[in-house]
């Protein structure tokens, strides 16, 4: 069972992670974006990660709804709304339950990526963070490296993909070529679980 100090074991190792490749993020998002997706994205999860050690909260639930109202106010552009809203309908998902499953993670997880696909309008295939986080939930089921891993290959995967949301839709043809950076910044968010699961 996953209880509140794993959630935020997660969360942490995300913040550590998105600061380590926030050069590669951004170095992804220079072609085909504002240039700014490691910087934004860098900002917003120290902050969750500060907001963490000082609060605590109990449930794993109340952990996620945290985090996710900090990106929200913390980080912009679109990445802000989009990884808020993942967390926080995630979080609201898992209730009030002081321990939950991992099937009841991956549950909650993807109620999460249909919230960020309503807000965002994007599908698989659009070359988006949903490229990534679609099959990640999918392969939870089979364990957290399991979801690492086809995170990793989803994000991948929008290399050749044209662009259909978000900025780089606006380049069309041009998009084609370039990793989605929402998708490897996605990818990170996945190992980061992993690694919080000790896989």
């Amino acid at each position: 069972m996953l209880d509140a100090d794993f959630f935020r074991r997660w969360m942490t190792a995300t913040a550590a992670s998105v600061d380590r490749e926030a050069e590669r993020l951004t170095a992804l998002d220079s072609p085909i974006g504002d240039a700014d997706h490691g910087s934004n994205l860098q900002r917003g999860f120290a902050e969750v990660a500060t907001t963490l050690e000082k609060e605590a909260p109990d449930t794993p639930g109340a952990v996620l709804t945290l985090a996710g109202r900090r990106l929200i106010s913390t980080v912009g552009g679109a990445s802000g709304p989009l990884y808020g809203t993942l967390l926080r309908r995630t979080g609201k998902a898992l209730g009030d339950a002081g321990e939950v499953s991992a099937e009841q993670l991956a549950e909650a997880l993807r109620a999460g990526v249909e919230a960020v696909m309503t807000l965002g309008g994007a599908a698989p295939g659009d070359k988006t963070m949903i490229d990534t986080l679609v099959p990640a939930v999918d392969a939870l089921g089979t364990g957290f490296a399991a979801a690492r891993t086809a995170a990793e290959q989803g994000a991948l995967a929008t290399t050749p993909l044209q662009a259909r949301k978000g900025r780089a839709s606006y380049l069309g043809e041009r998009s084609i070529g370039h990793q989605d950076p929402g998708a490897t910044s996605a990818a990170l968010l996945i190992a980061a679980l992993a690694e919080a699961a000790g896989e």
